[in-house]
C-alpha cells in the first residue's frame, strides 16, 4: 500500500529540532525528504556531544543518537550555500519540489535568495513552510529562539509550576509542538493546492505551538480573567483528578474530571469507603472541593495499602479511570505503546536493532512508519541532483570541482 504522502518531495533546509522533526514527520508519512546541509560538516546538530549538557549522545560508528530520531526518513544533499552557483542549484531543485521547509530566519533566507518571494518564481505551486521562534509578525518576528525560550514566552513555565512557585520546564516541548504544527500546516497547504491549484507560505512557531498546547489555561484566562493556581496535589479542587503515592513509592493518577460525581459511588465501593458514599462532605463535586484537603488526606492513606501496578489492575476491574505515572523506561515497553506502534523497532545499518518514536497517527490504508536511517552528510547529493534536478554526470562532476557540492 502507498503511504499517505507518497510522491510528495520536500526540500528541507533546517537545523536543530523543530524544523528537522517536521521533515521527519512528513518522511514517516511517505514523503521524499531531502535535507540540505552545509558541505563538509553538515547540520551543526550532528556535532552535539551531550543533551541538556548531561547525557552523552555519541553512538557507534560516529552516529549521533540525538540527531538520529529527528532526521530519519531523509536523504542528504551537502552544498555550500554561500557559493555563487549554489542558489541556481537550489532553484533548479525547487522546480521539482512540492515543499520547501526551513527554520532559518527570514534575513538569512533572503540573503541567500532562499526566501518565499524568490523561490516561488521558480515554482508558483510551491508550499513554502517556515518554523520561527515567535511568529511571522510583531517586533520579534525575526528574533532567534530555542525550545526553552518558546516555553518561557508562552507562559507554559508559569502555568505548569508547582506550589513552590519555581517555573517548570522540560526539554523539547516547544520544538515538538512547532514541528507538529508545521507538518499540520504543510499537509493542509498541499490539500489546498490540490483543490485550488495554488501554493502558499505556511508559518509555524515555537510560541504559536506552545499557545495551542496551553489552550485550556489561556482560554480560561481570556474568558474569565482568572489564572490557574500553582499545582499543589494536596489542595487540588477535584480530588478524583489528582495523583497519589502508592505503597511501593510509585505514583498513581486518578483521572475522573467532569464525571467525578458519576464515579464517586463506584470509587467508594472499590476502595472500601462505602461509608463515605453519602457523606455530605464528599457526596457532590462542590462538597468534595470544599473539603478537598480532608478527602485527599484520606485517599493518601488508602493508596498506601497496595503497590501502584496492583492498584491500576484492581481499579481497571471497577472501570475506574486510573493510570500509573510511568517512567520513560516503562513507557517504551508499555503494551499500549507497542501495540499501537508509538515506539517502533528498526534495523539500523550502523546502530543495529534500535527503537525510535514512531508517527503519532496511524492509517488503515496508508501506513506511517520509520523508513530509513538519518543520512550521512551528503550521502545522496549525486542522486538528488540527478533525479530531482536533472543534472548529468558531467554537470555533477563540474559542481564538485567548483566546490559547490
Amino acid at each position: 500500500m502507498r503511504a499517505a504522502l507518497d510522491g510528495v518531495v520536500v526540500l528541507e533546509w533546517s537545523t536543530g529540532v523543530a524544523g528537522p522533526d517536521a521533515g521527519q514527520l512528513l518522511g514517516g508519512l511517505g514523503a521524499e525528504v531531502i535535507k540540505v546541509e552545509e558541505k563538509g560538516r553538515g547540520d551543526p546538530f550532528r556535532a552535539i556531544k551531550k543533551v541538556g549538557g548531561l547525557i552523552p549522545v555519541a553512538g557507534p560508528g560516529g552516529r549521533n543518537l540525538f540527531f538520529e530520531p529527528f532526521n530519519c526518513n531523509k536523504k542528504s544533499l551537502a552544498i555550500d550555500l554561500k557559493h555563487p552557483a549554489a542558489r541556481q542549484v537550489i532553484c533548479r531543485l525547487v522546480e521539482g519540489c512540492d515543499v520547501f521547509l526551513t527554520n532559518f530566519r527570514r534575513g538569512a533566507a533572503a540573503r541567500l535568495g532562499l526566501d518565499y518571494p524568490e523561490l516561488r518564481k521558480h515554482n508558483p505551486r510551491l508550499v513554502y513552510a517556515r518554523v520561527s521562534g515567535f511568529g511571522a509578525q510583531g517586533p520579534d518576528a525575526d528574533s532567534p529562539a530555542y525550545d526553552l525560550a518558546g516555553q518561557a514566552r508562552s507562559g507554559a513555565m508559569t502555568a505548569m509550576r508547582h506550589a513552590e512557585e519555581v517555573p517548570f520546564a522540560t526539554w523539547g516541548i516547544a520544538d515538538e509542538m512547532a514541528a507538529m504544527c508545521a507538518a499540520y500546516g504543510i499537509v493542509t497547504a498541499l490539500l489546498v493546492r490540490e483543490r485550488q491549484g495554488v501554493g502558499q507560505e505556511v508559518e509555524a512557531s515555537l510560541l504559536g505551538g506552545m499557545l495551542h498546547l496551553m489552550r485550556i489555561q489561556l482560554s480560561v484566562k481570556l474568558l474569565t480573567g482568572e489564572e490557574f493556581a500553582p499545582y499543589d496535589r494536596r489542595r487540588v479542587g477535584n480530588p478524583l483528578l489528582n495523583i497519589y503515592r502508592a505503597g511501593d513509592g510509585q505514583w498513581l493518577c486518578l483521572a475522573m474530571g467532569s464525571l467525578a460525581d458519576k464515579y464517586w459511588p463506584r470509587l467508594c465501593r472499590a476502595l472500601g469507603l462505602e461509608h463515605l458514599e453519602g457523606d455530605p462532605r464528599f457526596s457532590t463535586m462542590a462538597a468534595r472541593e470544599a473539603n478537598r484537603e480532608e478527602l485527599i488526606a484520606l485517599l493518601d492513606q488508602v493508596f498506601t495499602r497496595r503497590p501502584r501496578d496492583a492498584w491500576v489492575e484492581y481499579l481497571k476491574g471497577w472501570d475506574i479511570i486510573a493510570a500509573g505515572v510511568s517512567t520513560l523506561s516503562e513507557v517504551a515497553s508499555d503494551p499500549q505503546t507497542v501495540a499501537n506502534q508509538y515506539v517502533q523497532e528498526y534495523d539500523h545499518p550502523v546502530l543495529g536493532r534500535i527503537k525510535l518514536v514512531g508517527p503519532p497517527v496511524q492509517f488503515s490504508h496508508s501506513p506511517a512508519r520509520v523508513l530509513s536511517p538519518a543520512p550521512e552528510v551528503g550521502q545522496h547529493s549525486a542522486e538528488v541532483l540527478h533525479k530531482l534536478g536533472g543534472y548529468s554526470e558531467n554537470e555533477i562532476t563540474r559542481l564538485r570541482e567548483l566546490g559547490v557540492v
